[in-house]
């Protein structure tokens, strides 16, 4: 037995609607400071209007103060000259040169440092992280004396450690320490061969790249072989042979591709050739070893969070220990690896910023130092310095993200 109600026969859709609008409240909203409400609306509106009050006052104050000590503000002292030398530059200086010119050669001088100090480091910190879990109880435990002494250092006094107690304990020019003639090392610094294009400059170039070509090509034929049939082909024999044949025919043919400029004690110290200062050797040196502790963990940890049962079913399958690590292990391990390992890189350029304690000409000594006491513009070296570092750190990062959605396992 059916009954019939008032409304049955309407619209499902006249029916929600009339339940939503039972349902909505019918009370107007109170304004009242016993509101909540209301109450967070009032804090964050003080609070904002406080900011901005706060920041006027310190804008204005500094206004007040650079005009009563003739400080005009702008950028145009970057087009003045600098009128001091440069112990290291990547590029061509001279003192009259003007403060813009020193601000590119301390930005080169931070990107050369921090460029060294990530390869150095990263190479460095995955043999000591793979040492770690090594099956021999004397590299286990020097691996892990090793971490736990430097690691614990702070990075100035191990900066400080390598550039008085090291580098500048060396045997001055005339008593250096020389390998064939060739390179020299005192407490001026190392001294190496400088190469000098030469004629056959370009065709020697030219062969390298196609040896380059090579080996990309065999490896990736060595990879579609190996899907398809799964026997791995070393390539390492003939990616030699193709770097030494190729450039060697160039040179055959077209001459050679470089001259040599080997530097010569003359005088009181080396002429010729390139040098690698003490500061910037001691600050690579106390970088790479400081954060190459804390890589290593990151390579340790990332690998331990590989299940143990995808290295039991490599063995099974017959895949030696180096082949299991390269292609089993390490694709896992490096979604667990990229996110830290980031955080180390940029570590690194931030405590390269400690080269001011030894007088490397980076951008902090060059450009917040020696720039700043000079004319006197604080606000603008201080922004141009801070977002320099901004500017790197950022860069960083967007290309490590990058690398690593590139590299990230896709869940099927």
């Amino acid at each position: 037995m059916h009954r019939s109600f008032p409304g049955a026969s309407l619209p499902l859709f006249y029916l929600q609607v009339e339940v939503k609008m039972s349902q909505r409240p019918t009370g107007k909203v109170s304004f009242s400071l016993t509101n909540p409400a209301v109450r967070a609306w009032i804090y964050q509106i003080f609070a904002v209007v406080l900011l901005v009050a706060c920041l006027g006052y310190l804008l204005h104050n500094t206004i007040t103060n650079l005009t009563t000590r003739g400080i005009t503000s702008g950028f145009a002292f970057l087009e003045k000259g600098a009128g001091f030398g440069i112990v290291q530059h990547l590029i061509d200086y001279q003192e009259g040169d003007t403060y813009a010119r020193v601000f590119v050669i301390g930005l080169l001088n931070t990107l050369l440092v921090s460029a060294l100090c990530i390869v150095f480091a990263s190479i460095l910190g995955f043999i000591i992280g793979l040492g770690r879990l090594s099956d021999n109880w004397l590299i286990r435990k020097v691996s892990t004396v090793y971490i736990e002494t430097f690691r614990n250092i702070p990075p100035l006094l191990q900066i400080f450690f390598w550039y008085f107690a090291v580098l500048r304990n060396l045997p001055g020019p005339r008593q250096s320490l020389n390998a064939f003639d060739l390179a020299f090392v005192s407490n001026r610094g190392l001294y190496l061969p400088s190469p000098e294009l030469a004629p056959g400059s370009l065709a020697g170039f030219i062969a390298l790249l196609l040896a380059i070509f090579g080996i990309v090509a065999l490896q990736r034929y060595n990879h579609f072989r190996q899907i398809h049939t799964g026997r791995v082909w070393h390539i390492w024999p003939w990616a030699i042979v193709m770097l030494v044949v190729f450039p060697a025919l160039a040179h055959l043919i077209f001459g050679p591709a470089l001259h040599w400029d080997v530097p010569a004690l003359r005088g009181f110290n080396f002429r010729g050739g390139m040098v690698l200062i003490p500061e910037l050797a001691a600050l690579t040196l106390a970088l790479s070893v400081y954060t190459s502790t804390f890589i290593a963990e990151v390579i340790r940890s990332g690998i331990q969070s590989v299940s143990h049962g995808q290295h039991e079913a490599a063995r099974s399958l017959g895949l030696p220990n180096p082949v299991t690590l390269r292609q089993v292990i390490l694709p896992q391990a490096m979604r667990v690896i990229i996110p830290p390992l980031t955080s180390q890189y940029l570590n690194i350029v931030k405590n390269s910023s400690l080269a001011a304690a030894i007088g490397y000409p980076d951008m902090v000594s060059l450009f917040a130092g020696t720039v700043l006491n000079q004319t006197g513009q604080a606000i603008e070296t201080i922004a141009i310095t801070m977002s320099v570092y901004l500017i790197i750190s950022l860069v960083i990062s967007f290309l490590m993200n990058i690398y690593n959605r590139r590299i990230a396992l896709v869940e099927r």
